[in-house]
């Protein structure tokens, strides 16, 4: 499967789509998983994945592929986990409201997030006052990790609801590895979180005859031999990057 139609549902940014994206986009700049104007990129940002399935999903595209039912179903799925627990665990979420109750608002910031549109009413502050009012027990070490082992049953039960689309498990890993890890630095605890593959580095297309003499020498010596490697050339003949932006020039 190289190729899908989509978006299969429609997308629009909801009250944390946007700012989680950019958040994730800087963070994944510094780590150099994205390019530093990755923000400028219109696949990267656009709410609808790729028909190119080479490409990864970003987790603000998850709706485009699985539309609400799915994602809805993940969340009660996980839930019903959570309500099995010892009490040490799960009283804290029965404090806050019933099983229904917390599908509901989980599903809601998980489908504002994923480009679903506004569902997720009060963002950000809402979400943090959860997690130091209602939630604070569990955010630590041992909270984490049964939190995380239920949700990993989870998806590993859950393959029904992700399409046959490989890169949607991958993108809901690497949703929850950055929400998991973002916490861990908020609460200060040790993240040993594993969801499974999460997306690698972004790889854009690069087209050297639409690029200016600067642009091409502002590219990395990686990003000149991939883009050389694609219109056939073979890059054993050039050893530098001074090489391969010459070689670019001439194409």
């Amino acid at each position: 499967m190289k190729h899908v139609d989509l978006p299969k549902f429609p997308t629009r940014h909801g009250y944390m789509s946007e700012r989680t994206q950019q958040n994730y986009i800087a963070v994944s700049s510094e780590n150099g998983l994205m390019p530093k104007d990755a923000h400028r990129i219109a696949e990267l940002v656009s709410l609808t994945a790729s028909s190119d399935t080479t490409k990864p999903i970003q987790f603000w595209q998850l709706y485009s592929v699985l539309g609400q039912d799915p994602i809805v179903g993940i969340v009660e799925r996980f839930y019903t986990r959570v309500f099995e627990q010892e009490d040490w665990f799960k009283s804290v979420f029965e404090r806050v409201g019933g099983i229904n109750h917390h599908i509901n608002t989980q599903a809601s910031m998980w489908i504002d997030v994923m480009g679903g549109g506004p569902y997720y009413h009060g963002a950000e502050y809402r979400l943090s006052f959860h997690h130091h009012h209602n939630a604070l027990q569990l955010m630590n070490e041992k909270g984490a990790e049964l939190w995380s082992k239920l949700m990993l049953e989870t998806l590993e039960a859950s393959g029904d609801l992700m399409t046959d689309d490989p890169r949607v498990r991958i993108s809901i890993n690497t949703f929850l590895a950055y929400f998991m890890g973002k916490y861990a630095d908020e609460f200060a605890f040790e993240n040993r979180s594993y969801f499974g593959e999460t997306n690698g580095p972004f790889k854009r297309k690069i087209n050297l005859m639409r690029l200016s003499a600067a642009q091409i020498e502002a590219l990395s010596e990686d990003e000149l031999g991939e883009a050389l490697s694609d219109r056939g050339v073979d890059l054993s003949q050039y050893a530098n990057k001074a090489a391969k932006v010459n070689k670019a020039l001439m194409l």
